[in-house]
């Protein structure tokens, strides 16, 4: 009787959690080049989210390496920034394998990389259609990034040619951050 108590109170305690958790994150995602799934809700709630599509074969490839310095000097207050492959503007290799192999050793990435996926048309991903909602803007182009606050506010969207070290974007982060 006991035990069953204490596993309806963990099952209730979860159910309120998920019931908390923004929108946003309301999703699993499978890791880039991965059989792994990442419960975002679990996995970023409370945090501070860059979202951002990429592409490997893309002129604004080398952002890879501002976005993991953000995440790098951020992560410690709160911040995670998620890359999102997307080969919507034909840029992007069609093996996962290969994209892993770019953000990992060309870049050093260690920010969490997922999924290819799409990100704007009438396939978008579930996740990339709520963020066009929230925010009134679909991406352009890749490297399109929208910042969502810890209680899963769309903050601002940038356009791919804000660069991840762009002073007013740096700004609008820390504030959100500090908030």
């Amino acid at each position: 009787m006991k035990q069953g108590i204490i596993a309806s109170l963990l099952l209730c305690s979860g159910l309120a959690n998920a019931a908390d958790c923004p929108d946003l994150l309301k999703f699993m995602k499978r890791k880039l080049n991965s059989q792994e799934t990442v419960n975002m809700c679990e996995a970023y709630q409370g945090k501070t989210v860059l979202f951002v599509n990429t592409a490997s074969k893309c002129g604004f490839t080398p952002q890879f390496e501002g976005l993991e310095k953000l995440y790098t000097d951020y992560q410690d207050q709160g911040l995670v920034v998620l890359g999102f492959p997307s080969n919507d503007f034909k840029q992007e290799f069609a093996d996962e394998s290969k994209t892993a192999e770019l953000c990992e050793l060309t870049y050093g990435v260690k920010f969490p990389m997922f999924e290819t996926i799409a990100v704007r048309g009438d396939d978008v991903d579930p996740l990339y259609r709520m963020l066009a909602k929230k925010s009134g803007t679909t991406p352009k182009w890749n490297f399109y990034k929208y910042l969502m606050d810890k209680d899963g506010n769309v903050v601002e969207s940038y356009a791919s040619t804000t660069k991840p070290n762009d002073e007013d974007f740096i700004a609008t982060l820390e504030k959100t951050l500090a908030k």
